[in-house]
């Protein structure tokens, strides 16, 4: 599938640290009609982009109470190795999570390695993609000294309601040359707008084959991406996301 192409393009890099570095990233939305459609949407996602081996995704929720659904609902995935970040969590479990997740960003640039034929093999734990979920208040704090986790795929499953929160969950999450999906429900496709608009980034609607998502044109116009909206209650895609 030509996902490998987008994957394997370029190995993880620095986050992105300067508004520029925001316009080169690939932001995405998928939209459905009602909100208990999003988790069967994002299992369907990351049942394509979750078996790439080695993948570090992070998913950013705005409540506990959604971190916790969301984990519960992915645990059980076999090619998924999965962390949690949450308030009350102790430092040093955090910090596990943190640094077992940056290894994975690593591994992630060796299999890429792989596929560019210097022979090193991956063991099958390392086949797993490594996902981590988190809420706003754990992020990682750039300005105390903290590193970037420089995720390949960042999933906004509740989309922020503010740019500064959505700009802070780029520069503390995403590799320089990563891709954003923000998932929707209905009405806050208004939300999504007034983010782009207010920002100057360009979220154009995700391509009904994933695998079509490194081609897209990131220098289109905002008017031509509004215009690739799709019709949720004649699509299929309104209940589900199908690659």
């Amino acid at each position: 599938m030509a996902i490998d192409a987008i994957e394997a393009s370029s190995p993880p890099c620095q986050s992105p640290s300067n508004f520029s570095s925001f316009n080169q990233l690939r932001h995405f939305y998928v939209a459905v009609d009602r909100p208990h459609f999003k988790m069967e949407t994002l299992i369907d996602l990351l049942g394509v982009a979750g078996r790439r081996p080695c993948l570090p995704i992070v998913v950013c929720c705005n409540s506990r109470d959604e971190l916790d659904a969301l984990c519960s609902a992915v645990s059980d995935l076999p090619y998924i190795s999965l962390s949690c970040l949450f308030s009350d969590q102790a430092e040093a479990e955090r910090g596990l999570f943190l640094e077992k997740f940056r290894e994975a960003t690593m591994k992630w640039s060796q299999h890429v390695a792989v596929e560019t034929g210097d022979g090193h093999e991956i063991d099958k734990e390392e086949q797993k993609s490594c996902m981590i979920v988190v809420t706003d208040a754990c992020l990682p704090l750039l300005a105390s000294g903290e590193s970037s986790m420089s995720a390949r795929f960042l999933i906004n499953y509740e989309l922020p309601t503010k740019k500064e929160t959505y700009m802070r969950r780029l520069t503390s999450c995403l590799a320089a040359d990563g891709i954003v999906i923000n998932m929707v429900v209905g009405g806050e496709v208004v939300t999504l707008k007034s983010l782009e608009e207010s920002s100057g980034l360009i979220i154009a609607e995700m391509p009904i084959n994933f695998s079509d998502v490194g081609k897209t044109d990131i220098t289109t116009s905002l008017q031509e991406a509004r215009r690739r909206m799709f019709d949720w209650a004649e699509s299929p895609l309104n209940k589900c996301f199908y690659f």
